[in-house]
């Protein structure tokens, strides 16, 4: 315990420590596989369980990170449907495929390794047909179906991210939220969700493109959303910035896209697109688009650390949509940045009521309480929030902090154990060493 902040090793380097970490703890094994798109022999480090087994413990903090599957149960049910449907035409439809839309509202798309998917509330605004969500949807499962995680993962990319199961946070759009929701103890899957490479991404629009045409939609599906992107490219909002930092656009991929219509698959041409089965189904979310708009320009200048304009906004949406569970936790994050602990308190309850199977609001919640010197209510916020989603080991520290607080040090110092056996760096890691120190539990570092 008295080395736990070294920062460099004489006998290995940082590097090869964390690869060695990783390889034992997700369970690589070293040696190639069948590309199951191209059926060639390619290095790979991850297997198909560890590809599932990664994506079961990590795509749920990533969901919570967005505030959850959306609050409309029926658009969630289409749009499980509409994947689900097209699951069958992949290259791998044994994988345990699921697709939800996610309460945020910035701009994007995403899969994990075993095939979670979600499209947030901002692209859904964003589409015109069910074609169109069937090409997102199968874009994303090209990038399952072909491996790329899996293949960044085993060229050493990512290795760090995994260690003691802890991931980088990628709900946030700017440094400045990316470090308020880490003190704020929350965490996504930032590394898992890393930036695709130009080639990835002309690889899952050509399986995606296959994907939906198998399944009957209309090629205009795809030369839409294709049209789509590329126009956001060109005007970079703030509100797609993660999108194309993950997913790089270009004109060259429209215009493949608008090339393959025309001669791979020029008989689906004439294939449906369903606009209004789409737009029936999206009815409700449409219905919110000024509140979901005005979020998304909060969030914005909450990047920028303009807290007061950014409540605003908040309140503005919260006016259009006040049981709107991102929007009040958005609020409640901001009263918390201003020191407004009483009003946090108010958002975060009123968010927790409307969506209880929800975990992120129980740990605003216990943050708050914290700040407010209640620490036994901190403690049943945060023991609700691991009953919820467990796997946060920052829910384990502030449970630690609670109990400090109550002066009960021997299970505060048990939980502080437990956290730094998981995480080793930052400003909690060196609270916990310290107490420990402190209270006899453990020698300081020579």
């Amino acid at each position: 315990m008295g080395k736990i902040f070294r920062q460099t090793e004489p006998e290995l380097t940082r590097r090869e420590l964390l690869w060695v970490a990783s390889m034992s703890a997700v369970g690589f094994t070293i040696g190639c596989a069948a590309n199951p798109v191209t059926g060639r022999s390619q290095f790979m480090l991850v297997s198909e369980d560890s590809e599932i087994q990664i994506d079961k413990k990590n795509s749920p903090h990533q969901f919570s990170a967005d505030y959850g599957p959306l609050q409309d149960a029926g658009l969630n049910n289409y749009i499980q449907g509409v994947g689900l449907k097209m699951a069958g035409n992949t290259h791998r439809p044994y994988m345990p495929y699921s697709f939800r839309g996610v309460n945020a509202t910035y701009i994007n798309a995403y899969a994990f390794p075993g095939g979670s998917i979600a499209a947030t509330r901002g692209i859904l605004l964003k589409l015109q047909s069910e074609a169109e969500l069937a090409a997102l949807l199968g874009h994303e499962m090209g990038h399952v179906n072909a491996r790329h995680t899996a293949r960044q993962m085993s060229m050493g990319m990512m290795t760090q991210a995994l260690v003691g199961g802890v991931s980088m946070y990628a709900g946030s759009r700017s440094a400045s939220l990316g470090k308020l929701a880490s003190s704020l103890g929350m965490i996504g899957t930032g590394a898992l969700l890393a930036s695709y490479s130009r080639d990835n991404e002309r690889e899952a629009d050509a399986l995606g493109m296959e994907y939906m045409v198998q399944t009957g939609y209309g090629t205009g599906g795809f030369v839409g959303l294709m049209g789509m992107l590329n126009n956001m490219a060109h005007r970079k909002t703030s509100a797609a910035e993660l999108l194309f930092a993950t997913h790089p656009m270009s004109i060259e991929r429209y215009n493949q896209a608008v090339k393959s219509a025309k001669r791979q698959y020029e008989a689906a041409g004439k294939y449906p697109v369903y606009r209004e089965r789409y737009m029936d189904n999206t009815a409700g979310l449409r219905k919110i688009k000024g509140a979901i708009e005005d979020l998304q320009k909060g969030e914005k200048e909450m990047g920028g650390r303009k807290y007061e304009a950014a409540k605003a906004f908040f309140d503005t949406a919260l006016k259009k949509a006040p049981l709107d569970y991102a929007g009040l936790i958005m609020m409640a994050k901001c009263q918390l940045v201003l020191k407004n602990n009483v009003k946090a308190l108010r958002y975060a309850e009123k968010a927790r009521k409307i969506y209880p199977r929800e975990a992120q609001a129980c740990h605003i919640l216990g943050y708050a309480m914290i700040r407010r010197k209640k620490y036994e209510a901190a403690l049943e916020e945060f023991a609700e929030y691991e009953r919820l989603l467990p796997g946060n080991p920052n829910s384990i520290f502030f449970k630690g902090l609670a109990l400090e607080g109550m002066a009960k040090i021997e299970p505060s110092a048990e939980n502080y154990y437990r956290y730094l056996k998981i995480v080793n760096q930052g400003s909690q890691a060196r609270h916990a060493y310290q107490r420990l120190v402190e209270w006899g539990y453990i020698k300081p570092q020579s």
